[in-house]
């Protein structure tokens, strides 16, 4: 009998044909956390669970505009395969796409059998298992906010916002959501079985929150995942865009990716709680807040991707622009919610919405792993509105700026991996070329008749 007949695999095969499932599409991220993806007829699922499917290596060096990227492993060795497994367990039915289910796949190097170096799951699977081996088991909730556009094709952009409603934060129904966009999508996402609980309209007009309930640290990536490409294939078979750009409107504010954050030891106690150290907080998780501390400049690279990441960041934006930490302090970096006891936890507020959920998440745990490690105190917690750069550290401003502090972090890299942590700086400066030569129209505008 071959590893593609055994009755795992058919069980499945039979679950999904009596649901009218005849295709399965098979997902991973990749450098970026976009969705790369191949559907296989539910007919050959035994083959491709058995010998995997093979993909161009070089998907991971592949940029949004379709450049191919020089980094090392990828054109340089002549652009070879990976393979990719489904994970069956991760098997659930695409509510919007009958007859199609989706899976999450777990990536190798056929030449090696082990994990390609670029996948991010993987990466976290590494990074979990370390802070595991002290005693420290993560539970990350994360929160999500995008903005939702509407096709402007008389615009140079081509969209504009879904909804230009001022003061609405906040709020659900049809006041800023005329065509029940949100109502709509929090029930696709309920059944599409990733633990959403509840979503409303956010900040600035066609901007939108959902939230994922807590869990261990993979569950809450791959749910993170499947929230992001679920909203924006919802918004495609609507016409519509909806983005996760750190910051896709001027005059408008930026859409954050908070992670809430503790951990918990074997039996499922909370290690961060303790009501008699300082604050309600146990050493453990003073530790952690002082290694995300440390190493926050660092985790910037992670956390806040892009170029237009940093065009988030600034004085009264309610996002993170120095390196603190507060009692339940919006204004700072790292916030402590009020509750203790089970819900005792942290509120990381740096991550923007278009970092890939496994990086952020396995960069937080690093962070916060090597702050237990070193044993290290933080300062005093932030009092009153933050962002005077008086008091605090400045983050980085800038995307190489903070390329260069992962870099110099090499204690975080350890924790990362080299050969992730050369790809993922490749990659990203190669980005940051292609901008510096790009020609902006803000440069036309202020250039072009006066010079």
């Amino acid at each position: 009998m071959s590893a593609s007949d055994t009755p795992p695999v058919r069980h499945h095969m039979e679950r999904l044909a009596a649901q009218g499932i005849d295709v399965v599409r098979v997902t991973y991220p990749d450098l970026i956390g976009t969705e790369r993806a191949r559907d296989v007829l539910l007919d050959h699922l035994p083959s491709a669970t058995s010998h995997g499917l093979a993909f161009c290596r070089a998907v991971y060096h592949t940029s949004p505009q379709g450049d191919v990227v020089a980094v090392p492993g990828g054109l340089d060795a002549g652009l070879p395969d990976i393979s990719v497994r489904p994970d069956l367990d991760t098997l659930t039915p695409l509510p919007w796409e009958p007859g199609v289910a989706s899976c999450l796949g777990d990536v190798t190097d056929p030449a090696t059998g082990r994990p390609a170096p670029e996948s991010p799951r993987d990466l976290l699977r590494a990074v979990v298992e370390k802070a595991r081996q002290v005693g420290l088991h993560p539970i990350v909730g994360p929160e999500l906010e995008y903005y939702l556009c509407e096709e402007d094709p008389g615009t140079a952009r081509g969209w504009r916002r879904y909804s230009d409603a001022a003061g609405v934060v906040y709020t659900a129904g049809l006041r800023a959501d005329g065509d029940n966009h949100l109502l709509r999508t929090l029930r696709l996402l309920r059944d599409l079985d990733i633990d959403v609980t509840s979503g409303n309209h956010e900040f600035d007009g066609g901007q939108f929150e959902i939230n994922l309930t807590h869990s261990d640290a993979m569950s809450a990536a791959d749910r993170a995942f499947r929230f992001k490409a679920a909203v924006k294939e919802l918004a495609r078979k609507e016409g519509r865009l909806a983005t996760f750009m750190a910051k896709p409107f001027l005059g408008a504010g930026g859409s954050g990716f908070h992670l809430h954050l503790s951990c918990t030891d074997e039996d499922g106690g909370n290690l961060f709680d303790d009501p008699a150290a300082p604050y309600g907080l146990s050493a453990t998780a003073r530790h952690a807040v002082a290694g995300i501390l440390a190493h926050a400049p660092a985790l910037a690279a992670l956390s806040n991707p892009t170029i237009n990441s940093y065009k988030r960041f600034g004085p009264d934006t309610l996002a993170p622009w120095l390196i603190d930490w507060g009692l339940d302090n919006r204004s700072a970096m790292v916030r402590i919610p009020p509750e203790r006891g089970a819900g005792s936890r942290f509120e990381l507020r740096l991550g923007d919405a278009s970092a890939n959920p496994y990086l952020l998440i396995a960069g937080t745990v690093a962070a916060a792993l090597l702050g237990v490690i070193a044993g290290d105190e933080p300062p005093a917690p932030l009092e009153g509105y933050g962002y005077d750069p008086a008091k605090s550290p400045i983050l980085p401003q800038s995307l190489p700026d903070a390329l260069d502090a992962l870099e110099a972090d090499t204690a975080l890299t350890e924790v990362l991996g080299k050969d992730f942590t050369t790809a993922y700086l490749s990659y990203k400066r190669d980005e940051v070329a292609r901008f510096h030569r790009h020609v902006t129209d803000w440069e036309f505008t202020e250039y072009a008749y006066h010079l």
